[in-house]
């Protein structure tokens, strides 16, 4: 460090140890470990990056955060700005922190300032790979990649707020990004906001903290879209919720748009307050439902083509694509995780990709993916959807009222448990293994020709992976 500098080291590695705690191993290591206090004067902190790149994302993810806790060693900083240690000597920034905030002066000369002319608020990067283009569309997301489609058109808006939800890995942040996207192509004009509900907590923190409250609403009350992601990490904050629903109410007013995802239903965040709820009710709500197998499967074959563009020599047997679809059902993130790792072993020992391959590479995420669904549990879960007696469905009956169901929990039983073929049979009355390949084979014709039984198998199976 730089002589006569308001930071010490000890407040330097102070400051690292409380953004480890609060930003996560991962993200410590990755940006804010390679991060250098170069100098404290007038307010503003330097801190060198060794990369643009770097520095541009530490300020857009974690700028307000660095601030923070910069405040709260008690140093008198106003402003943080980020540049590539290269060219520090050169004061050429990679990118400024808080450009909202005005530079403080000494205390004993501070005066209030105004808030600068023709701010907006700054977004958090955008994902390129998360575009329509690359969503996989199916069953399962079908509702919320149209709804998605119908607001980033960036017409009337006909549903205000637009709530996705769902669990991790299901399309809630790709579709997000796909909107901000599509919006800034066709109408680059509009202040386009995308937030993770921690972002705009941290930047809300800031304001009470530096008493710049009225900037913030009307930064905040100037965006055209608002997106706030994860909003579930802002239930219980009561300052923040009372914040977030004063500028909901006010962007609603004016007719802006907003969308906000969780990893639930609004009802069901313990924590947020009633009037959020019932807000965020108003507009459309939208599950995006756990994965099905073609939806999967469709995921993978997309993927796959992005593999073969950096390993174009490498051999894909048929059939491991519809194993991987199959076993890993989790989310999309570790589907395409386990494809992308797959792809970089077999490239590595020169093998083609086959399914023994792709068993010894991926054991354990096949491990941690491995359904722990009972025979015993798909037979009362389909007895119970048809409304017929465990026994009948077991039994010796061939009427058609438990045949049929009989036949579409052999089928269940095949698809979702590593139980052989002969070991089904005995779970359904001593039958030969025979006898249940015939009725997942009749049962597969079915899942095509007949809605009734495709819609019967979606339930069951979201049912039983639930």
């Amino acid at each position: 460090m730089k002589n006569g500098m308001m930071m010490t080291d000890e407040q330097w590695g102070q400051l690292q140890d409380n953004l480890l705690k609060t930003v996560g191993k991962n993200n410590f290591t990755s940006w804010i470990e390679p991060l250098e206090f170069d100098s404290l004067s007038s307010g503003l902190a330097t801190i060198k990056a060794p990369t643009t790149f770097l520095g541009n994302y530490v300020k857009q993810n974690f700028g307000d955060q660095i601030l923070y806790q910069m405040m709260g060693l008690g140093l008198d900083v106003a402003r943080v700005r980020f540049m590539v240690a290269a060219d520090t000597k050169a004061s050429t920034p990679a990118s400024v922190a808080n450009e909202t905030a005005t530079e403080e002066q000494p205390k004993a000369a501070r005066s209030k300032a105004a808030a600068p002319q023709n701010e907006i608020v700054a977004s958090a990067p955008l994902d390129p790979k998360f575009s329509f283009d690359s969503f996989v569309v199916g069953k399962p997301n079908e509702l919320a990649h149209a709804a998605a489609r119908r607001v980033a058109e960036g017409g009337p808006v006909t549903f205000n707020p637009l709530f996705l939800y769902g669990g991790v890995g299901l399309g809630k942040t790709h579709l997000m990004h796909a909107i901000a996207w599509e919006l800034q192509a066709s109408q680059p004009e509009l202040n386009v906001v995308y937030l993770s509900a921690e972002q705009f907590m941290y930047r809300f923190v800031q304001a009470l903290r530096d008493r710049k409250m009225m900037d913030f609403k009307q930064l905040f009350r100037s965006v055209d879209v608002l997106m706030v992601d994860d909003v579930q990490f802002i239930a219980g904050k009561d300052s923040t919720q009372e914040e977030f629903f004063h500028t909901f109410n006010a962007l609603v007013d004016q007719n802006k748009q907003i969308i906000i995802s969780a990893d639930r239903a609004p009802g069901e965040i313990k924590g947020l307050e009633e009037r959020i709820i019932s807000r965020l009710q108003c507009g459309l709500v939208v599950d995006l439902h756990p994965t099905d197998y073609e939806l999967r499967l469709g995921v993978l074959q997309s993927k796959v083509e992005v593999q073969r563009a950096q390993y174009p020599t490498l051999e894909l047997d048929d059939g491991v694509l519809e194993f991987l679809a199959h076993r890993i059902s989790t989310n999309v993130r570790v589907l395409e995780g386990a494809l992308t790792r797959l792809f970089a072993f077999a490239s590595l020992v020169g093998h083609p990709i086959t399914l023994e391959l792709a068993q010894d590479c991926l054991a354990d995420v096949l491990r941690a993916s491995e359904r722990k669904i009972s025979v015993e549990e798909i037979q009362r879960k389909v007895s119970d959807h048809f409304n017929i007696r465990l026994s009948d469905m077991i039994g010796p009956k061939r009427v058609r009222n438990f045949a049929r169901p009989r036949q579409i929990a052999m089928y269940l039983c095949k698809q979702l448990t590593s139980r052989s073929l002969p070991e089904i049979g005995r779970r359904f009355g001593g039958r030969d293994h025979t006898t249940v390949m015939h009725g997942v084979k009749r049962i597969e014709e079915l899942r095509v020709q007949d809605g009734q039984i495709a819609e019967d198998l979606e339930i069951l199976r979201r049912m039983l992976e639930a």
